[in-house]
Formats: C-alpha cells, sequence, structure tokens
C-alpha cells in the first residue's frame, strides 16, 4: 500500500530535511553511482552501497515502485592505469573479474539487486550524442588536441550543489583528470582524444573515450528521463563528479536533474578516510578469511546513520557479530517457542496471550521515514523482541516487517532442529513434566552427541546448533 507522504530525506542540495515526493505518484526513479571495476570494491564503498540499499527497502516499504539503476564504470582511468600495469590487451580482461566480484560482494551482504546495471562500453554512442548537443549548445568546447570540455563559465549555477564559491572556479583552466580536488574546479574533460595504447572510439569529434563523469549524465537520462527523483552516492561524490553531472544534465535539457540528492558518509579506518589510493582499505574477503559473517559487517553499518562518519575497527566488528548472532538467538528462541507451543511441545505453560500498548509498527514506521534512521530501529526491534506484552504472533510479525528494511535475513537464519532432535526435546519436556529428571538428562545428552544443545528458559526448551557457521 502507498504510503510515501510519511518518508521524509536529507537533501544534500537544499541541506535540510525534506518531505519526499516523486515526480509520480507510487514510483520512483532513482539513480546510483556504481563501481569502477578496476579492482575490488573495499568495505568502505560498500558501507555506500549498503545504505543505498537501506533506501530503496524503505522506498519500497511505502509502497513505491522503484525503478533503480547502478552503472558499472568500465572505462576510467584507474582501469587504463591498472591495463597498462598488467599489461593486457583488453579491458575486458581487467573489468569482468571484478564486475563478477562485486555482483557476488552485494549478494552476500543481502542487497537488492537493481533495475539496471548499464556498462558505460556499452552506451558510448549515447555519450556521443549528449556531447555533441552539448557542442552545438555552445557549453562544451573542442581543444586543440582533439578533447572535449565542458565550459563551466556557460553553468552559472556551477557548485550549488558543493557550495563552490564563484572565486574558486577557474574560468578556462582545464582539468583532464577524472578525479581532483575543490582547489581545482575548471573547465572538465567529456571526451579524451586518443593516446598511443589506450582503447578508444570513434566519433565526429575525433577518437577517443569518455571522461568519467559524462557516463552518470547519459545513463541517467537514458534509463531514468531528464529528471531523476533521487540520486545517491558517497559524500567523496559531491565533487567533482554529481558537481559535474548536474551542469551537464541541466545544460543539455534545459530542465532540473535531480530532485533528492543523498549521500552517505565516509567508513574510517584510524580515524581516516578509508581509500584505495591511501591503501588502507579492507575488503568484504578480507573479513570473511578473519572469520567474519558479511552480514556482520551489514549489521555493524546499520548501528550509524548513514551521514554520520563511522570508524572501523577489527573490536567493533568482531562486537558487532556477537550483537548479530544474539539477535539470531533471540529471534530463533520466539519462533522456536511458538512452534512448541503450536506444537504441544511445552503443555505444562499456560501461556498468556495480550497485546502490548505501544504500537510498534507505527514507531517503525515513523522512525524509518525520519532520514533512514537504523540505529533506532535495531534499537526498537530489542525492545520489541523484549516485551512481555506482545503475543508471539505479534512478535513475528514485526520481526518480518523490521527485517524487509533492515536486510539481515532473521527468518532465514531461524531453522528448525531436525525432526529426530525435536522428538527427543518433545521426549524430555515429557519426563520433565513428570519430574523423571534422570531420564531428562539422559535424553539431553542424546541430544549434544547430535551436535545439538538444548536450554531450559522460562519461554520453554530453547535448542541451537553446536558451534557458529557464517
Amino acid at each position: 500500500m502507498y504510503n510515501g507522504a510519511m518518508l521524509s530525506l536529507y537533501n544534500t542540495l537544499s541541506r535540510k530535511e525534506e518531505k519526499f515526493k516523486s515526480l509520480k505518484r507510487a514510483a520512483v526513479n532513482f539513480y546510483v553511482c556504481g563501481p569502477t571495476v578496476y579492482d575490488r570494491a573495499h568495505i568502505g564503498n560498500l558501507r555506500t552501497f549498503i545504505f543505498e540499499d537501506i533506501l530503496r527497502r524503505t522506498l519500497e516499504y511505502n509502497g513505491y515502485q522503484v525503478r533503480q539503476v547502478v552503472n558499472i564504470t568500465d572505462i576510467e582511468d584507474k582501469i587504463i592505469k591498472r591495463l597498462k600495469l598488467e599489461k593486457r590487451r583488453k579491458i575486458e580482461e581487467i573489468t569482468r573479474p571484478y564486475t563478477k566480484l562485486f555482483f557476488e560482494d552485494i549478494k552476500k551482504l543481502n542487497i537488492e539487486k537493481a533495475e539496471s546495471y548499464p556498462l558505460v562500453t556499452r552506451n558510448i554512442g549515447e555519450i556521443i550524442k549528449l556531447i555533441q548537443k552539448l557542442l552545438a549548445k555552445g557549453t562544451a568546447y573542442k581543444s586543440k588536441d582533439g578533447s572535449v570540455y565542458f565550459n563551466i563559465s556557460k553553468f552559472r549555477k556551477y557548485g550549488e550543489l558543493s557550495r563552490l564559491k564563484k572565486v574558486s572556479l577557474k574560468a578556462g583552466a582545464r582539468i583532464s583528470a577524472d578525479e581532483y580536488e575543490k582547489g581545482e574546479a575548471g573547465d572538465f574533460v567529456l571526451w579524451k582524444a586518443k593516446k598511443r595504447g589506450e582503447p578508444y572510439w570513434k566519433s565526429p569529434f575525433g577518437d577517443g573515450r569518455p571522461g568519467w563523469h559524462i557516463e552518470c549524465s547519459t545513463l541517467g537520462i537514458k534509463f531514468l528521463g531528464k529528471t531523476l527523483d533521487i540520486h545517491a552516492g558517497g559524500v567523496d561524490l559531491i565533487f567533482p563528479h554529481h558537481e559535474n553531472e548536474i551542469a551537464q544534465s541541466e545544460a543539455v535539457t534545459g530542465k532540473k536533474f535531480v530532485n533528492y540528492w543523498l549521500h552517505g558518509e565516509h567508513l574510517l579506518i584510524n580515524r581516516k578516510k578509508m581509500a584505495k589510493s591511501l591503501r588502507n582499505f579492507y575488503t568484504l574477503e578480507d573479513l570473511e578469511k578473519r572469520g567474519f559473517n558479511p552480514l556482520s559487517f551489514r549489521y555493524l553499518v546499520l548501528n550509524a546513520h548513514y551521514r554520520s562518519k563511522l570508524n572501523f575497527t577489527w573490536d567493533a566488528l568482531g562486537a558487532a557479530q556477537n550483537g548479530l548472532y544474539k539477535l539470531y538467538d533471540e529471534v530463533k528462541a520466539v519462533y522456536l517457542e511458538d512452534y512448541y507451543i503450536r506444537s504441544k511441545f511445552v503443555p505444562w505453560r499456560d501461556i498468556k496471550k495480550s497485546r502490548s500498548l505501544l504500537n510498534y509498527k507505527e514507531r517503525f514506521s515513523r522512525i524509518i521515514n525520519d532520514d533512514l534512521n537504523t540505529p533506532k530501529v535495531l534499537a526498537l526491534l530489542w525492545a520489541m523482541l523484549a516485551d512481555p506484552a506482545l503475543t508471539l504472533k505479534d512478535k513475528i510479525m514485526h520481526i518480518e516487517a523490521f527485517d524487509k528494511i533492515l536486510g539481515l535475513k532473521l527468518k532465514q537464519r531461524v531453522g528448525l532442529p531436525p525432526s529426530k532432535v525435536r522428538g527427543l526435546v518433545k521426549e524430555r519436556e515429557e519426563y520433565r513434566t513428570d519430574k523423571q529428571f534422570v531420564h531428562a538428562d539422559r535424553l539431553r545428552k542424546k541430544i549434544e552427541s547430535l551436535g545439538y544443545t538444548v536450554e531450559d528458559t522460562s519461554r520453554g526448551p530453547f535448542v541451537k546448533k553446536n558451534g557458529r557457521t557464517n
């Protein structure tokens, strides 16, 4: 059911939280800057993709039909550098393996798939057409070396997203690098003239390859239209990438490019930005090699608001994994208790059924719709699980509703013990009811020999498999 009127999001463009309103009722166009596939994504990149996944899930929770596009950058300066370093002949030899690893990583993190993952190299024709339009409008020009640049002096709103002052803009200065600092603001490259030993494509303005920024304008317009509801990425993309996207797109269409810009903060390591250029990063594979469940990293990320910096340490990840497994145990206890009651495993208990005066559903909606406040959602989940006034049916309903957004696979991790173990648990409970504790203890040991531990709690027997598995 559509309920989009409740959602508020922090818009980087206005620097304030705004009520979200899509261009079309109950439908959202959502663009995400995807990976540059010259290497494996590090966990700082993956934090951003988790935030964008929470955004997508929240939109769906509110009844929106989401059309999400995530580009795959398979031609860019870093890819060219890696191509030369490894002495490869084709860029696909670099990009295909890392694209595959990216999809493996997001699957392990339970990130929902987008509707489209367009490759830049398969959309060169559309990029060339957009550059031709910019040249025709006079907002782009060709340099002597054959490259094409965007003239920032022709776009009066340049710097609005990143809050660049006009005095910092270097009119006439040219920047051919794909990435650069704010202090280098100037005319940026749309098309890079052919260089010896580099991949190139033919175009009306000369052989070469696209600059980095033009790809997202092209793909956003092609797949989602001239104006997008939402564009998301990491804070490091605000300038120059997103600033340049706005300039290119609005110069060519004459329309506002994006209504809501959302940006996730950095994942830090030793209080510094995690980055491949600084060589201070970890991949998901590094976490797994140390015995961590990828969803423990997701749980760690959810414990911080997406607009807050998060300092990564192995101790923090360990605490997150312990917290996640305790949550799994608590959720499992709810499902097992419900199962045991329905199958009469606990006949000696008088199960009271009463409803909590607290409306967890309303509180959950209010919290997640307040700019995706996942830390408060997790706190509410724990409070709900501990509430004695809620029936098991209510708890199960809330667990499943919460996890549609949290994406921690709470129900999937429950898993009932095998029928043989369940039979022994039931038989043991019958002995305990008759106070035949010697026989009950004998069955407990038999259950343990099958690889399970049974704990007697006030809520009934809790059975779990010995050891942990990722």
